[in-house]
């Protein structure tokens, strides 16, 4: 199907392109900013906040109306029109809103869970700090569901795990739809200023026909998004509000597994009961410290499934909320990718020390590190200053064991560790301009069994960005380094580690240096581009991670030793068109060397994506690898060539606006002399059958065969043997959601995903010449008289003198793994909270001789999952 995807692509972009010859030279468009002059009514004229706007406080101020359509045809009077007023007090900020309809029965009132941002909804935007750069979203759908966010860099990151307390109610009329607002100030930040000026935008999305009308037009290419703000004028006298929020928390939970016979820790349960703090202090209203005292986050998803053959650590997203909350503010990005200088997940992270021995009968080993508190100080002042301090703590932690003559220790597994990481940025140049730096630090206590960790990480690094042109065009750069420090046996390890592998052969830039007891390392990214302003967009730049830059202390590094160079550019058609609403085209490059300068890999790809006219979409592309050379896959040995490959996807979904929608998903790629090939089938599909319950489920099918699959290293006659095979490798996953909504307070919700993946090897081979360009030369297979195989070992007879030579195990696996919960989240009152958590797992090894449903059959549905049940309460004062 793909053996002519460039073919398909292009036809695909030169019909965008010759569509596109209709619409106009589109160059930004510079709407006039808005002014909505507001009025203080008094805390004694406070209106009542019930969605019915009859209130006389209303009276003080104007309706201001005339939302322009933003999406999907920029520039155009809106479907429906909205309304909006705004007045305030001493403590509140109150906004009413009417959102006409003549189809009051058509309103779409759909139930979610806070920021589900389900059917017709309206928001306001509010930049209080004025910096066009950051702001703060509320969001009201008409079936009274809350959504609030936090808005940074200039609109590119929607923080949606800021949970403020806000009040509002929404009616439905012969007119439409109505909704008040109250936001008090203390959610808010600003400066003292005896007149407040903030920027404000409002945004109304129609579900029916999927439009997007603004009070303050925005040309579909603006460069931004907070930028282009309109303002709110007429707010005095009012005073900054200090924060001061308090939530205890106490939680018991109980958890079921099978017993082992004889196991004293696995006896089939366990029970436990604890309590902790959250708290957040407004120290001015400006900077706030949000802290947290043995935080439990019992109600969070677990991680989806994965398997990763090559090596590398697999990066997992954030979920806790109190390191999820202004996580932007400490984001220090290496490239854009998961590479970052901090990566909360590192706190509280898994024990690194193992307590298994020779003689180990029995073993209980924590999970994870238990946080003994976390604090964030962080906040934006009037001059244009983003700070941002995190400090924790997490325990010493032991695991117990019992030996074969029954003699019971506690070995140390993890050390007490410090975590500190400091970010600040600061605006200027009318804010089209910031400078920036950061500094991260680990500190352990360790002791003699943890010696094989580092004592101290530090890591710092510096940022800026220039905007110019109406923020139409930017440039931006970072630069930063490392410094570990440790035993001899740490640092070593660190050397040798799959990040590193200073002891591969061939490489004469890097070696194993067994007698340091540091490593300091830098790294950096340059790039320009424009980003508005017309239809074109593009980017350039390069990144370097230097051989001993080192970040996995408290931040996120797969591979130092890497220099990159990229591009992109893309053309968007943003005017709507007989055929579609929206589409874009898009081609990338990039090539990668070592700091020895061998050319590594050269990557292109080109995409289109189109929304079509009645909401349906369309995205496909061709990517090509020419052939490249992997410094890891040998996991210490030289270079190996990987065959150059060639790939093609395309996926097709459905109007997302309906109660049913689905999106299928094709992925195929093969190398040359079939050295590999990928293949991925992919079902999504969304059911909203009522209002108040939806259903969600993605399935995914992959296939990945290889002729060279790493499986192991040994020594034959003074030589390095690196063994690779053929595996036939599949994996399969299904992502089950079910959400209900007895109301927007009080949700019922189901995850769940089983994950199965099974690998056979076959055609067992060694590597001849590993940058050979033919396959054939690169690795020779073992023939029937050099290979045999007993008791779940291959013993190898290389020189076929009938005496082993040397033996590997075989590396066939089939991994299971099954993750769900149940969710009842009830909140009370605003701000607290009650969960009733059901959560069930089941991790084990299946039989790789087996056929999928045998896998799910034996190791899915037969075995005893572990279940936890949790009641988690919390309750926030506000003082």
């Amino acid at each position: 199907m793909f053996k002519n995807i460039h073919l398909y692509v292009f036809f695909f972009i030169f019909s965008l392109s010759a569509q596109g010859q209709e619409e106009k030279k589109s160059e930004t468009k510079i709407y006039p900013k808005r002014i909505y002059t507001t009025q203080s009514i008094g805390s004694e004229n406070a209106p009542k906040i019930d969605g019915i706007i009859d209130e006389t406080a209303w009276d003080k101020v104007e309706w201001t109306s005339d939302y322009v359509e933003n999406q999907p045809d920029n520039g155009t009077p809106p479907t429906e029109q909205t309304k909006m007023k705004i007045v305030y007090d001493a403590k509140n900020l109150y906004v009413a809103f009417r959102c006409y309809d003549a189809d009051p029965e058509g309103i779409v009132q759909r139930l979610s869970r806070r920021d589900g941002f389900e059917g017709d909804w309206v928001e306001l935007n509010i930049d209080s700090y004025n910096d066009n750069r950051t702001g703060f979203s509320f969001t009201i759908t008409a079936a009274g569901v809350k959504g609030d966010e936090f808005i940074s860099n200039n609109g590119n990151n929607w923080d949606g795990s800021w949970n403020p307390i806000w009040y509002v109610k929404t009616q439905i009329d012969a007119e439409g739809w109505t909704a008040e607002m109250r936001i008090p100030l203390s959610q808010l930040r600003f400066g003292n200023a005896e007149e407040q000026i903030w920027g404000i935008q409002s945004t109304r999305r129609y579900f029916r026909k999927e439009e997007r009308s603004l009070w303050q037009p925005v040309d579909i290419n603006a460069p931004g998004w907070v930028s282009e703000f309109g303002e709110l004028r007429g707010i005095k006298g009012i005073k900054p509000q200090k924060q001061l929020e308090i939530q205890p928390y106490g939680l018991t939970k109980l958890d079921t597994y099978e017993a082992e016979e004889g196991n004293p820790f696995r006896d089939g349960s366990d029970t436990r009961f604890t309590a902790g703090l959250d708290a957040k202090i407004g120290i001015t209203n400006d900077l706030t410290l949000d802290a947290t005292i043995n935080p439990d986050f019992g109600q969070v998803d677990a991680d989806p499934g994965a398997i990763a053959l090559d090596g590398f650590e697999i990066f997992f997203q954030e979920r806790r909320p109190f390191f999820v909350e202004n996580k932007n503010i400490f984001d220090f990005s290496v490239s854009g990718g998961s590479d970052n200088l901090f990566f909360s997940r590192r706190i509280g992270r898994s024990p690194q020390g193992s307590a298994f021995g020779p003689t180990t009968a029995y073993v209980d080993q924590p999970d994870n590190s238990t946080i003994l508190g976390a604090a964030k100080f962080s906040g934006k002042t009037k001059d244009g200053w983003s700070i941002g301090v995190l400090e924790s703590v997490t325990d010493k932690e032991y695991a117990d064991v019992i030996d074969e003559n029954g003699s019971k220790e506690e070995v140390l597994v993890e050390p007490l560790t410090n975590y500190l990481v400091g970010r600040l940025q600061k605006d200027f140049n009318d804010r089209n301009t910031y400078i920036g730096g950061i500094f991260t630090a680990t500190h352990r206590n360790l002791e003699s069994n943890l010696n094989f960790l580092h004592k101290n990480a530090y890591s710092g690094g510096l940022d800026f960005k220039h905007n110019w042109n109406n923020r139409n065009y930017y440039v931006e750069g970072k630069v930063f380094l490392s410094q570990v420090n440790g035993s001899e046996e740490a640092i070593e390890r660190t050397q040798r580690s799959i990040v590193h592998l200073f002891q591969r052969v061939g490489a004469n830039h890097v070696s194993v240096d067994s007698t340091k007891t540091s490593l300091t390392g830098t790294g950096g990214r340059v790039q320009f581009g424009k980003s508005g302003g017309g239809n074109w967009r593009y980017y350039a730049g390069g990144v370097w991670r230097s051989p001993e830059l080192e970040l996995n202390d408290i931040g996120f590094l797969r591979q130092a030793d890497n220099i990159n160079q990229y591009a992109e550019l893309r053309r968007v058609f943003n005017k709507p068109t007989s055929w579609y609403r929206s589409a874009n085209i898009r081609a990338y490059q990039s090539t990668n060397y070592d700091f020895e300068g061998n050319y590594n890999s050269f990557y292109y790809q080109l995409t289109g994506f189109v929304n079509f006219k009645n909401n349906w979409f369309a995205e496909g592309g061709s990517e090509n690898n020419a052939a490249r050379f992997d410094n890891s896959e040998l996991r210490g040995g030289p270079r190996f060539r990987r065959n150059g490959d060639h790939l093609g996807f395309l996926y097709v979904g459905t109007d997302s606006r309906k109660k049913f929608s689905t999106t299928l998903g094709y992925v195929y790629g093969q190398a040359t002399q079939k050295n590999f090939s990928f293949t991925r089938y992919e079902v999504r599909f969304n059911y909203q059958p009522l209002n108040a319950l939806s259903l969600s489920m993605t399935t995914k099918y992959e296939s990945r065969p290889d002729k060279t699959q790493y499986v192991d290293q040994l020594n034959y006659n003074s030589t390095r043997r690196y063994i690779t095979g053929e595996i036939d490798q599949e994996t399969i996953s299904t992502t089950l959601r079910v959400n209900y909504n007895i109301n927007p307070n009080l949700t019922i919700q189901y995850y769940g995903q089983p994950f199965i993946a099974r690998g056979k090897y076959r055609n067992f081979n060694f590597v001849n010449n590993p940058t050979a360009k033919d396959i054939n030369n690169r690795v020779t297979l073992y023939d029937a008289n050099q290979i045999q195989f007993e008791n779940d070992m291959y013993a190898i007879d290389e020189n076929r003198d009938g005496i082993t030579d040397y033996t590997f195990r075989n590396p066939d696996f089939a991994f299971v793994q099954f993750r769900s919960n149940l969710v009842v989240r009830w909140e009370y009152i605003p701000g607290s909270e009650v969960f009733f958590v059901w959560s069930q797992g089941i991790n084990g090894s299946g039989n790789s001789l087996n056929d999928f449903s045998k896998i799910i059959d034996n190791q899915l549905l037969q075995k005893k999952p572990q279940n936890t049940f949790l009641i988690k309460a919390t309750y926030r004062f506000v003082l």
